[in-house]
């Protein structure tokens, strides 16, 4: 996930340091987004102006100790409460992000909590559409916009499997289904999802049969139980 902020980041022009502990890692990253590498954490600290923090969590108080003079963080740890970066980066700005891999293209959605300064903030407004949400809502909001993206990707693989098997060119399939994906993207963005199903639906029609079918296969409840299970798997 890091790794889609800075290409959104590098998107919007923005100059980046990288370090992981993985060498490689972070010169492929700099080298595609025209950053650097810095030679440790406390270089990194010392440089940057915001600190992303994409660590595993329980790596947190040795990053910290590395990170130490960090003068603004914005942590990305899963099953990682504000309240616990906070203690760990005592002297830095610390807010708790959680986007989902849209944001590697500038069309995410980022839930955040803590404190953020206005530019900072700006340059999250970069990645996309910014929701403020209590640090208790995160797991649940993750369950759903930071999984999903996955789900959907699922559906359009299963309609382009469909549709090659009816006897269409694969190419074409996921041509039309991406496309179809995207413009459907669009206009949830100015109509809510349940009007468009209905405006879609004619009685008796060809969708109301395929949404006849998928309610007989129950969709809607395997995908309610993904989210569920998501959840359950965060909250450990």
């Amino acid at each position: 996930m890091a790794a889609a902020i800075a290409r959104g980041w590098g998107g919007a022009g923005d100059r980046m340091l990288f370090f992981d502990a993985d060498a490689d890692k972070a010169r492929k990253l700099a080298g595609e987004l025209e950053g650097e590498v810095a030679g440790s954490n406390a270089e990194l600290a010392e440089r940057a102006d915001v600190v992303v923090l994409a660590v595993k969590p329980g790596a947190l108080e040795e990053a910290a100790g590395e990170l130490a003079g960090a003068r603004a963080v914005i942590s990305i740890l899963g099953a990682t409460s504000l309240e616990m970066v906070e203690a760990s980066f005592r002297e830095a700005e610390v807010g708790r992000i959680m986007p989902n891999l849209a944001v590697e293209v500038g069309a995410g959605v980022l839930c955040i909590t803590g404190s953020f300064s206005a530019e900072v903030r700006e340059r999250l407004d970069t990645l996309g559409a910014v929701v403020e949400l209590p640090d208790s809502q995160f797991d649940l909001a993750t369950a759903l916009m930071g999984c999903s993206p996955a789900y959907f990707a699922l559906v359009a693989e299963a309609l382009v499997e469909a549709g090659v098997e009816a006897g269409l060119g694969e190419e074409l399939v996921e041509k039309l289904v991406v496309g179809a994906a995207a413009g459907t993207g669009a206009l949830m963005q100015v109509r809510r999802p349940a009007e468009l199903r209905v405006s879609v639906t004619s009685p008796g029609g060809s969708t109301e049969a395929g949404l006849d079918a998928l309610e007989r296969e129950g969709a809607r409840e395997a995908f309610g139980a993904a989210v569920r299970a998501s959840l359950e798997r965060m909250r450990g």
